[in-house]
Formats: structure tokens, sequence, C-alpha cells
């Protein structure tokens, strides 16, 4: 449950109704007062000063002040805290966070960091009762508490969900939020679900009012019996698959070109998804600040040219079962997934592309990996091809992704599963967060964009989005910036 920890969008989804945040994103990318009432810059962008609301109180009766602030910009960064989300954009520049007063909160930075108040808008930076901080965190994990809408009732059950209650004392909004004031809804029951078609059929049974991740096939049937749907794109780096760039095969940059050309990704996305998701062009979804145009980020599908490639490679021969070999190894690719953290959507997808490769010679084999060593798979290095999407607002998602400092190595769970090391595009990253002018930071990511695809360090599959649906009854569900919903404003009608 504490999104400072755990870096899935699903955590961040069920902890937003109980937790807020500094600043608000709206949907036009402008940065609004929430918790912070408002903030100054420094002129070298070092140093950034917030005022925080007065009369904001936490749902155990703890004040929100500068103190809190601080003690939550700590846990997320304290390694002790093992953040495989949220500390990533931030703890590289952070110099320190003092409460100047109750009312002030200072966080000043070794270098400029103009993705700042973007990050700080998060929920994996939103505020927690400094009371829960302190305390066991085992519980923590369990059960938080915060400032927001609603409040959990008690511990998130495992494999089963959480009810919440709305908070009767809330009135701090975000500025220019659709619904001000407590929240209309006298509560919310989450569930988990983690079969598609037992979810689906919660909702058209009237067990449940919305759900989440509908699967492509099920889209046109709700809507044709009447359901709400809703496909948001999600902000960050599309779902793609990442080769390990310091191991055979992927080591060659041309087995890593030849693996992308010989797959016909828009056809195999739009067949699957029903024209629900599309083909991503390039390592960012269209919903990211900074995303580069198409025409600078796309890789055509080229068999022919995945050939010559191959042969570039060594791999000429085939053997019986028409793979290709060199020195009579053949050219094979492991990919080990953890099944039960994938969609089943996603697990065809796999064996759609798994076909497709064996077309040009190239062998996908997929190896079922128990959940538990998903972790210590990524930070020994023993994969050659990972499969994930993660979600950030702008385009310093890159340097989470790809910046040599985010390589994991063992015990340290890095973000940079390419580990890609190339120092052009460090410094790149880097110059990008120095300036606050908006059109060199689009100028810098665009080129960043475009190296990363000309090095094939990622294979985009499709634009990463979370497709909604909710009965005729539900009304005035919003959603953040990040892709979740908001269920402030939400009602139902009898």
């Amino acid at each position: 449950m504490d999104p400072h920890a755990s870096g899935q969008s699903i955590t961040s989804m069920v902890a937003r109704p109980v937790l807020d945040s500094l600043v608000h994103l709206d949907d036009q990318g402008g940065i609004k007062p929430w918790l912070a009432a408002s903030w100054d810059v420094s002129a070298d962008q070092k140093t950034y000063t917030f005022k925080l609301r007065d009369g904001v109180t936490f749902s155990d009766g703890a004040v929100l002040d500068a103190a809190a602030v601080k003690a939550n910009i700590e846990h997320v960064v304290d390694p002790k805290t093992k953040s495989l989300g949220a500390a990533g954009y931030l703890a590289p520049y952070l110099k320190g966070v003092s409460a100047v007063d109750a009312r002030t909160v200072r966080i000043e930075l070794t270098k400029p960091y103009a993705s700042l108040l973007t990050v700080l808008s998060t929920t994996g930076y939103g505020i927690e009762s400094p009371r829960t901080l302190a305390g066991n965190p085992a519980e923590l994990c369990q059960k938080i508490v915060g400032t927001g809408p609603f409040v959990l009732d008690g511990p998130w059950r495992r494999g089963q969900g959480a009810t919440y209650h709305r908070n009767p004392a809330y009135a701090w909004a975000p500025e220019g939020a659709a619904h001000q004031g407590p929240a209309l809804l006298d509560g919310l029951a989450i569930k988990l679900i983690t079969q598609d078609s037992v979810r689906v059929g919660a909702l058209s049974s009237g067990q449940a009012d919305f759900i989440t991740s509908v699967p492509a096939i099920r889209v046109a049937s709700l809507r044709d019996t009447g359901r709400q749907v809703r496909t948001i794109d999600s902000p960050g780096e599309n779902y793609s698959y990442y080769p390990n760039t310091t191991r055979a095969p992927f080591s060659d940059v041309r087995i890593r070109k030849a693996f992308r050309a010989a797959v016909d990704w828009k056809t195999l996305v739009d067949k699957l998804y029903f024209g629900v998701y599309r083909q991503a062009e390039g390592p960012l979804s269209p919903a990211t600040r900074f995303v580069a145009p198409p025409a600078e980020t796309s890789a055509p599908y080229d068999p022919a040219a995945a050939g010559r490639l191959l042969d570039e490679a060594g791999y000429t021969g085939r053997d019986s079962a028409g793979y290709r070999v060199k020195g009579g190894t053949r050219l094979t690719v492991v990919w080990k997934m953890a099944k039960t953290a994938e969609s089943q959507e996603n697990q065809t997808l796999g064996e759609q592309v798994q076909a497709e490769l064996k077309k040009s010679g190239i062998e996908l084999r997929i190896e079922d990996l128990p959940l538990s060593q998903v972790i210590p798979n990524a930070q020994n290095g023993t994969y050659d091809l990972l499969a994930t999407t993660f979600t950030g607002l702008d385009a310093d998602v890159l340097r989470k992704l790809f910046h040599s400092d985010s390589i994991a190595r063992p015990g340290t769970m890095g973000s940079n599963i390419p580990k890609y090391d190339n120092a052009e595009v460090d410094q790149a990253l880097l110059d990008a967060q120095a300036t606050a002018d908006e059109s060199t930071r689009a100028g810098l990511y665009t080129r960043i964009q475009r190296r990363l695809v000309e090095d094939a360090v990622v294979f985009p599959v499709y634009v990463s989005a979370a497709t909604f649906a909710a009965d005729q009854k539900v009304r005035g569900v919003t959603y953040t910036a990040e892709g979740y919903p908001d269920f402030t404003g939400a009602w139902r009608s009898r």
C-alpha cells in the first residue's frame, strides 16, 4: 500500500484516495497548489521553498506541518525504504530537506532539477502521516494514513482488497479540481479480482460499479450493454520489451535491430487488442510531456532487413527446426516471464511474437519465473529479455530507465533493464534537467529518444493505457494526470 516503496501502478491507484500531494498537475500540464499553498524557486533553481496550507490534518489527528513533509521526502529516498519507483527521480538531486518553520519547507538540490514539481505531484510522493512513517515498515505496507478524501477502514487484505470511508473534514482539494470539499460517496470498497472474466462478470451482474483492466476483447460487448468504457493513455514508458545489452545475443546491436524489425508489431497489436490499444511508435507514451514525434522514433517492420542483419551477425545457417545458427549454436532469446504478474493478453502477445520471430529464424523461449525471483533476476542480470511499462509524467522517466546510474546490480534494484551505458545519453538526460527552457528540454529529449531507437535498447510494443468500465449509474468519476480514477466527486444514481 505504500507508494513511497512500491513502483507498481496498482499501488498508486489504491493509495491515491488516501494521499494528497504538495502540488497538483492539471490536465493542461500546469502545476497548481494542493497541500502547498505557494512556493518560490531560487535564481539558480536549486532551492524550492514551499508554504503549506493552514488547517490540514491527517485522518489520525496529526497536523500537516513542515516536519511531516520533511519526514515524507526523507522516507522516500531513505535506502531502508527500498523504493522501487519514487526515489529514483529525486534521490540523485537531493541535497537536503529542512523545516524552516511550522508552515515552511525548503528542498535543496545539488543541481537544478526541472522536473521537481512534476515529480512532487505524483502519488509516489503522496504525504503520509508522520506517525505511521515512524512505525513498523511491515504495517505501513498494509495500511497508510493520509490527508485525502477517503480513509482506510483497516489494513489491505492480501489477495482481497480494502474498504474506505469518507473523510468528513476534507476541505483542501487541489486548485482547479472538479469537486471541492468532502467526497460525495459514503465510502469505497476495492476488491482484488485477478481473473478477467470474473472481473467483467462482477460489473455485468451488478456486484461491482466500476472495474479496471478491462480486457480489450470485452470492450465492445460492455458498450453494447450500456456500460461506460474509458481508455486513458498512461504517461511514461510504453509497454515494451527490454533486451539485456550486456549479454549475448543482445550484446550485438545487429541482433537487437533484427529482433525489432522481424516483428509486425502493428498488426499484432491491432488484432490482439481489437483497436483498444495501438502500436507504440517510440519509447514514450503520447501522454508524456516531451514525447518525440513518431517520425523521429518509429522503426519499420522489415523482415528482409532483419535477415540481412542476422547474416551480418554470422547467423547464416539454419538448423532442422528452421532457426538461425552460428558455429552450430542456435540463435535463442530466453524471456523469463512471471506469468502471474502478466495479463492474459500480454501472455498471448508473447506467443504471437514468438511465432513472428520464428519466421526470421530467431527462437524466443518463454519460461515461467516464480514471482519471488523477479527482482533477484533483474538485479543479477540473468535474463535476455524482460517486458514491462513505467509511469512517468514527463520524459525524465527516461533517466530512470536508461541512465547508467540506474543499472541494476546484485543487491541493488535499478530500473535500467537494458543495462544501457552511453555517456552521451547520460549527459543529455542531465542537461535536460539543468534548464527551465521548455524548447531546449524538448530538443534534448527528442535527441535522446532518437538515440535509444538507433541503438535498439528498447522494443516499444503498444501505447500504455488503462481501460476502465462503469455501470450506467456511476457519475462524476474523473481521472488524474497519472491516469488513475478519482472518486472524490463520484456518485451513484438509484
